[in-house]
């Protein structure tokens, strides 16, 4: 255990967070030096066919040690942390042998890692928690996966006894802000199908994801002295506010939950001359989603006729673009896949919980670029944030499954399952 807390550690360590303000790939070149650490890590394991690109896209392969024909297949995690919160000068606390209380992880700034507010911690009593110390996130998202796919793949070379096909790794830059598979090569990558393990909670697999749209809005506005502005005056901070007020209010993150939709608004900025505003849509049923983008077109057109006469032109800019799609569509045809996942699980004493997943991951853009790619428990909790943790044996249970999967991928007849799927 104490292997896969030094190596989890040495990730978490290297500051890799993404910038979704950079043109670049990746959008930081901090997120080289753990790429190039992944790099030496895969060679000293005994992975060939180790590269890097130019963009920072790390594969490796291990070989098949089987004569038969198996199915090539991938596990891919992202090395760079959100920009949502700092993940610079992540100092870990291990808390051994957990035992269901308060976790104190800043005792100067009063910040709690509390059961009473966080109750999933309640699982884990007993076990071996990795947190933060309260002032960074820690980066299992998805740290805890680049730990795990490592971690099995030099298992299984030092235990050649485990029979299995070619498999190969793939390690992503910038998947936290959206651009994780933008130049991933999925025919250099060579893989049939992959698993991302990029979920939370052990058991978690996912093959289930919203229907994504991010959507940047222009307030413009009219200054002018406010002891003068009867009649004059256009605030655009106000319209943008008016604008916001016609989102409902229960269909936010905050609100929503299984397979419900939401709007969220991200970021809002501005003056009396201009605001500017981001939200994101989200939604898995396709019509739905289609229909959450049209709202925001419908409120966009009611706002520039309200003020066609006063301003003279469209007072209301309205940017949209879609992020990425429901990988169900793409995985459906080829199900086995998930089941496999499913199997492996269960004969390790896991309880799989498949449900749908509220964000993305690398694995649903893969999917339709043809690497059917459903999503793996990586372990951790509450990411994003200072309250994050991850529990040392979910780590290990993601790692036998990675090498349950490998098994089974090479005793298991896919031809015939593959028939059937036509």
């Amino acid at each position: 255990m104490q292997h896969i807390i030094d190596r989890f550690i040495s990730y978490v360590t290297i500051d890799t967070e993404s910038d979704a303000n950079s043109e670049t790939t990746p959008s930081t070149k901090k997120q080289l030096v753990l790429a190039n650490l992944l790099v030496k890590e895969l060679k000293s394991i005994g992975l060939t066919d180790v590269t890097i690109d130019k963009n920072g896209y790390v594969m490796g392969t291990l070989e098949s040690n089987v004569e038969h024909h198996v199915p090539t297949i991938g596990f891919v995690s992202h090395y760079d942390t959100t920009p949502d919160f700092t993940g610079k000068d992540v100092k870990p606390q291990i808390i051994k042998n957990y035992d269901g209380g308060d976790i104190v992880l800043n005792k100067e700034q009063n910040i709690v890692l509390s059961p009473s507010y966080f109750k999933d911690l309640l699982l884990y009593k007993g076990q071996t928690l990795i947190t933060t110390n309260g002032l960074t996130l820690l980066g299992a998202d998805d740290k805890a996966g680049l730990t795990e796919i490592v971690t099995a793949m030099e298992y299984m070379v030092k235990n050649p006894q485990i029979k299995h096909g070619k498999i190969r790794v793939g390690f992503t830059p910038d998947e936290e802000i959206g651009r994780g598979a933008d130049l991933f090569d999925v025919k250099k990558f060579g893989a049939e199908w992959a698993y991302t393990m990029d979920g939370s909670e052990i058991g978690e697999l996912e093959y289930e994801n919203f229907n994504a749209a991010g959507v940047k809005i222009t307030f413009k506005g009219k200054s002018v002295h406010p002891g003068y502005a009867k009649g004059k005056m256009i605030n655009s901070m106000l319209i943008a506010n008016d604008f916001i007020s016609e989102l409902p209010k229960s269909e936010t993150p905050q609100e929503t939950k299984g397979y419900e939709g939401f709007f969220h608004v991200t970021q809002l900025s501005g003056s009396i001359e201009e605001t500017k505003l981001e939200l994101i849509i989200r939604d898995f049923d396709a019509k739905k989603f289609k229909k959450r983008k049209d709202f925001i077109k419908d409120i966009t057109k009611k706002f520039n006729k309200k003020f066609a006469k006063q301003f003279g032109e469209d007072i209301v800019i309205t940017e949209m673009k879609d992020q990425y799609y429901n990988m169900k569509e793409k995985v459906e045809p080829v199900k086995f896949i998930v089941e496999l996942a499913e199997k492996a699980m269960k004969q390790l004493g896991i309880k799989p919980l498949i449900k749908p997943i509220r964000g993305g991951t690398d694995g649903c853009r893969l999917s339709y670029m043809g690497l059917p790619c459903p999503n793996i428990f990586a372990g951790g909790h509450n990411f994003h944030g200072k309250y994050e943790y991850v529990p040392v044996e979910s780590i290990q249970k993601a790692i036998d499954v990675i090498i349950k999967i490998a098994e089974l991928t090479a005793t298991t007849d896919f031809s015939k399952k593959k028939n059937k799927k036509k």
